[in-house]
């Protein structure tokens, strides 16, 4: 058994349980394990959250729980904590997410139910001690985009024009995010990070990278989300009843009507750049390969948005004609 398996196993007595069994629940795109803690004398199982000390620091996924929890929002109780060790024990929130339940017949009913809970995080949430969402960081994000998919997954070298693209570009979309009332920002709300539970619902999961940042981006995260794919029209509706909750709840005005969808769209690009670079390095760092087959959607998303404005339009091309041409020369996305 590894050391660090071992290492938990005694925590978790040392905190009170005695006999039970552990599996593996689910994997992350960090270096943080989730295990199935189900007590042996029956009782509701937990879930035993590894995250090295070495790699995460815990303290920020403690911050927010506390503060979202205080909320009425159904994040995971924590039962115990060791900081030092990079071990937590919370609730289990069971194991069917939103990508699995989603259907055309429950959409409406389960981005709605997804919709209030944003609203409430960003009128009430936390904004104290979070990072913001800063130009060093939007930039830094983008720059994924470039150095990870482009150049190093697809060995494409951009000529001295198509960087300067890309420079006024990420120039664009970081002005843009900069530019929108800031507020408590979860930065992983989709389809993988949001469960089927029982009321309230979702269940929400990973926010430890939380930051106070654009009024968009969660929202951008759950309707153009890299994992599921949604007709235009039916996002731009849902994008315009969530625009009517957040003005009835004071995070927009309603004069901010005539920049919303740009803010909305421009903003996904920002995050759709960050996640296909992202989804590169897991592969070519870390040796994850299981994001690769998300990146084709996740670029479509840009391609879709440039389309649409004129400044991006050199953006979309570049993809459409380089980036893309290489990925279905890798058999889709692959190595």
């Amino acid at each position: 058994m590894p050391e660090r398996l071992r290492a938990l196993e005694a925590w978790l007595r040392g905190v009170g349980l005695r006999e039970f069994a552990l599996e593996a629940a689910s994997g992350d795109a960090s270096f943080r394990r989730y295990f199935r803690v189900t007590p042996k004398g029956g009782g509701a199982s937990l879930i035993a959250m590894d995250a090295p000390p070495d790699h995460e620091d815990c303290r920020p996924f403690v911050y927010v729980a506390d503060q979202l929890e205080r909320l009425g929002l159904h994040v995971p109780h924590i039962h115990a904590a060791s900081l030092e060790e990079g071990f937590l024990l919370i609730d289990d929130l069971g194991s069917r997410h939103y990508l699995e339940a989603l259907s055309d017949d429950n959409a409406d009913r389960l981005y709605g139910d997804a919709l209030g809970a944003l609203v409430v995080m960003q009128a009430c949430g936390p904004r104290e001690q979070l990072p913001l969402y800063d130009s060093a960081l939007l930039q830094r994000e983008m720059s994924l985009f470039t150095e990870w998919l482009v150049e190093r997954h697809l060995g494409i070298l951009p000529s001295a024009d198509e960087r300067e693209m890309m420079t006024r570009a990420f120039r664009i979309l970081e002005e843009n995010a900069l530019v929108q009332p800031q507020v408590f920002v979860h930065r992983d709300y989709h389809s993988r990070n949001l469960m089927l539970t029982a009321s309230p619902s979702p269940g929400i999961l990973d926010f430890q990278d939380a930051v106070v940042g654009p009024v968009t981006y969660d929202l951008v995260s759950l309707l153009k989300d890299c994992y599921v794919r949604w007709e235009r029209e039916r996002v731009r509706g849902w994008a315009e009843g969530y625009f009517q909750l957040a003005v009835q709840s004071g995070i927009l005005r309603g004069d901010d009507e005539h920049s919303f969808m740009r803010w909305f769209d421009l903003m996904g690009i920002q995050r759709h750049l960050k996640a296909a670079g992202i989804f590169a390095r897991l592969f070519r760092r870390d040796g994850k390969p299981g994001y690769l087959g998300d990146v084709p959607r996740t670029l479509g998303y840009i391609v879709e948005a440039a389309a649409h404005y004129p400044e991006f339009a050199e953006l979309g091309r570049f993809i459409e004609a380089r980036v893309t041409p290489a990925l279905v020369s890798r058999g889709g996305a692959g190595a």
